[in-house]
């Protein structure tokens, strides 16, 4: 069976905390509804306030580790993050067969582990369903020449790490998510990839979130005053566009696990 370990950094405010659940629901729900038939268990540890983390004994029986996003800068140097980025670098290195999966807040805590940069993209949110065009890799690892997927976010990975390969961009963000291969298997071309060939893989949006998730998020952000009245008009305007989280990026984060 599947078992995945879910390092989930934040948690949904309130009223989705109660309406939506918590990360552990939440990511369950994206992998339940891609792959409805398909068991899994799914073990959540609390990286910001209890700082806890798999052991080392216990990586073995997982599959693959997943980080969620969160509302926190991925650059900001506070001790539960570094101690994140800190355990990510070390298990990408002395756990080479461990899928890593990170998404939004996740995909940025790899590249800054793994020797990229994380920063503010100048008060440019990117929020809502967003058309994610797709690099030759992409195409080939999706199956797609494009796909949509809700957005949520102001701080970007601007460029590739080392090692890694890029798999779209949009407008507002360069990289919207990437992979690396494993080591011994990086293949001659990289436009045909097994995904037993890949050991981590990221995305800056958001397969698991739906448009109730996001439009909430919206309304908050906007009320507060982080998100302009235009970006929060556009997103309106979007909301009912398609979202292949549950679908084509869903089945491909399965491939990835193995199955």
């Amino acid at each position: 069976m599947t078992r995945i370990a879910l390092l989930s950094c934040g948690a949904l405010p309130p009223p989705l905390d109660v309406s939506q659940g918590d990360y552990a629901q939440v990511f369950s729900r994206l992998f339940h509804t891609a792959l409805p038939d398909q068991d899994f268990l799914l073990d959540a540890f609390d990286v910001v306030n209890a700082m806890e983390y798999p052991s080392d004994d216990s990586l073995d029986k997982y599959t693959a580790i997943v980080l969620t996003g969160s509302a926190s800068n991925a650059y900001d140097d506070i001790e539960w993050i570094n101690k994140l980025v800190a355990y990510i670098a070390r298990i990408a290195e002395t756990k080479p067969s461990m899928k890593i999966i990170g998404i939004c807040f996740g995909h940025q805590i790899v590249a800054r582990a793994l020797g990229g940069k994380v920063v503010w993209n100048d008060g440019k949110w990117e929020v809502g369903p967003t058309v994610v065009t797709l690099t030759d890799l992409g195409k080939s690892f999706f199956g797609v020449n494009s796909f949509h997927i809700q957005q949520m976010h102001r701080d970007h990975v601007p460029s590739v790490p080392p090692n890694f390969h890029l798999l779209g961009s949009t407008p507002i963000s360069y990289n919207q998510g990437m992979v690396r291969f494993r080591a011994d298997k990086t293949p001659i071309d990289t436009t045909k990839v097994s995904f037993d060939d890949i050991q981590i893989l990221t995305l800056q949006g958001h397969p698991e979130f739906n448009e109730p998730i996001v439009s909430e998020l919206i309304r908050q952000r906007r009320a507060s005053g982080l998100i302009d009245q235009q970006t929060a008009t556009e997103a309106e305007v979007r909301k009912d566009w398609p979202n292949d989280g549950f679908g084509i990026i869903g089945r491909t984060l399965w491939g990835v696990l193995g199955v």
